[in-house]
């Protein structure tokens, strides 16, 4: 038997203001089926999710996602501007990456696709 992943799901108090974020980030359509108590975004093979809990678990979250990008310094500072908070700036002159976090605070990291495709 084999596993696909499918989605990941993320708790939050406002399903339907984090699937909008996360859509315009990644170029994604906002799915909502559930009348905003659980809202994808479709974007690729693995889609997004956010499900409605009004007191997600504090503290840093266990799983994140890792992110690619073309152009890491652009596509950061487009992150940015559009509402992500910095938390920092990682890596050497081999491989470099920013962890930054989501309108709702949940930490998410952003690499150099060539830089993540030359580790392979």
């Amino acid at each position: 038997m084999t596993l696909t992943l499918a989605m990941v799901t993320c708790d939050t108090p406002d399903p339907k203001g984090l699937a909008s974020w996360w859509a315009a980030q990644v170029g994604g359509d906002v799915v909502d089926p559930f009348d905003g108590s659980y809202v994808m975004v479709v974007a690729g093979p693995v889609r997004l999710a956010f499900q409605v809990d009004e007191a997600p678990t504090p503290g840093k979250n266990r799983l994140h996602l890792d992110l690619t990008a073309t152009d890491l310094d652009a596509e950061v500072d487009r992150l940015l501007a559009a509402g992500a908070g910095l938390v920092a700036r990682r890596g050497d002159e081999n491989f470099r990456w920013v962890t930054l976090t989501d309108p709702a605070g949940n930490e998410f990291c952003v690499a150099s696709a060539a830089e993540a495709e030359a580790d392979l």
